[in-house]
């Protein structure tokens, strides 16, 4: 089999191309961006098929991070891979509460993950908030729970957590919430994809406003 020579900084370009070129799904303009990070990142063409989106989500979204917002993910990993340089274009950050002293705490007192604790202190935030979800089904279940109570209503959720153990259930309940989202159904997910998701959205942005990336 023979090598093709790309140049690094064309890598993710040409990698691109050959998704579009394989990609057997039609998938509409608007959600076209994030759909293929979402396969650059996992190699994954099921996403293609799999990725939820409620009505007018890319609109919402971009609006919420046009006016600077704080992502909060359940994992330090998806945190890690969300573009820094593209939050600050924006005014945006990122949050993640996970390792911090006081959840493991209140998790502990309550009888609770870190993971829904990590929801209760978002919730007392007082600001925008785009909750992205790679791993935990117990934060998705914690901020349908908030949203069915109306005490904590994020801008938009991104539903990605991967796994066995109530991870179907908690993105069906997040659908069925009505909240703004983008979910990853049925068993697949992870910290790259919430990221991903994260960073497709942020660089549709930059492209909305003629920023370079």
């Amino acid at each position: 089999m023979k090598l093709e020579y790309v140049l690094p900084a064309d890598i993710e370009k040409r990698s691109f191309e050959i998704i579009e070129s394989e990609l057997k799904t039609e998938v509409p303009a608007e959600i076209k961006p994030v759909v293929i990070r979402a396969i650059h990142t996992t190699a994954d063409f099921d996403y293609a098929e799999n990725l939820y989106f409620s009505e007018n989500i890319i609109d919402k979204a971009l609006a919420v991070l046009e006016r600077g917002a704080v992502i909060v993910t359940d994992t330090n990993m998806a945190k890690a891979g969300i573009n820094k340089a593209a939050l600050a274009r924006h005014g945006c950050e990122c949050m993640c509460f996970m390792a911090d002293a006081d959840i493991a705490e209140t998790a502990k007192k309550n009888g609770t993950t870190r993971a829904a604790a990590s929801v209760d202190k978002a919730a007392e935030l007082g600001r925008p908030v785009i909750y992205a979800v790679g791993n935990a089904p117990t934060a998705l279940v914690r901020l349908c729970e908030h949203i069915s109570a109306g005490d904590f209503v994020p801008e938009f959720v991104i539903g990605a957590p991967v796994g066995f153990v109530n991870v179907v259930q908690s993105k069906e309940m997040l659908v069925a919430s009505g909240i703004p989202c983008i979910v990853a159904r049925g068993r697949k997910g992870g910290s790259n994809v919430a990221a991903a998701i994260c960073n497709a959205m942020l660089y549709m942005l930059d492209d909305k406003k003629g920023l370079k990336k």
